[in-house]
């Protein structure tokens, strides 16, 4: 249900019928802003591709002509996923898209997936607005690591998110992301920091989410 929740439905998307021609389309296009739309079919149901702004600027650049249907300069027609995808086929799909297009259980249209969405959640993960420091421990990457570090942080605190990055990377170092508790004192973080140390955890960066 994630991918329904940070969704944008069909009633709130800018779409363009197949049936339009590349004039009609590109028209649409400067009056909205959009870069790119998704092309439905005549139903309003079936997904057919987004139409971008520079590929048809580009055709007319060349003397194209502007009365082809739209469907001449189709783009992304395979890239979409479903309410019940992975979630984080999302991120494997959306990497060189403005959004990913989203259908439901029959295949049909449900709206769109955008890269702010996607950020947005990301924000929430690292519980930005309500930690007070955000720590980025390097470690090994030996098996164990990431108890014995959350094991360490938990005597002191609670751990409000933890990301750990590098996990595909060969022989480097591991970087752990861990956003602690509001009203953490800095006491309490020197304590926290001098124990990952000892444990030969290194500190490679600590941000106070407070103090800009």
């Amino acid at each position: 249900m994630l991918i329904k929740q940070l969704s944008v439905p069909k009633s709130a998307v800018q779409t363009i019928p197949e049936t339009a021609t590349l004039q009609e389309s590109i028209d649409l296009l400067e009056r909205t802003g959009y870069r790119c739309v998704p092309v439905l079919d005549e139903s309003g149901k079936i997904f057919r591709g987004n139409i971008y702004k520079m590929h048809i600027y580009r055709h007319k650049a060349n003397g194209g002509d502007m009365n082809l249907p739209v469907t001449h300069l189709l783009k992304n027609a395979t890239k979409y996923i479903h309410l019940n995808s992975s979630f984080f086929k999302v991120f494997f799909m959306i990497k060189d898209l403005p959004y990913i297009t989203v259908l439901d259980e029959n295949n049909h249209f449900y709206g769109i997936l955008t890269h702010s969405s996607l950020i947005d959640l990301l924000q929430q993960s690292w519980s930005i607005d309500q930690g007070s420091y955000v720590l980025t421990v390097a470690s090994p990457g030996q098996k164990g690591d990431l108890a014995a570090i959350t094991k360490i942080i938990n005597r002191h605190c609670t751990i409000m998110s933890c990301i750990t990055l590098d996990v595909q990377r060969e022989n480097m170092v591991r970087r752990t992301i861990i956003t602690l508790e509001p009203n953490i004192s800095e006491r309490t973080l020197d304590d926290i920091s001098n124990q990952l140390e000892r444990k030969g955890f290194k500190i490679i960066g600590i941000e106070d989410l407070h103090n800009d």
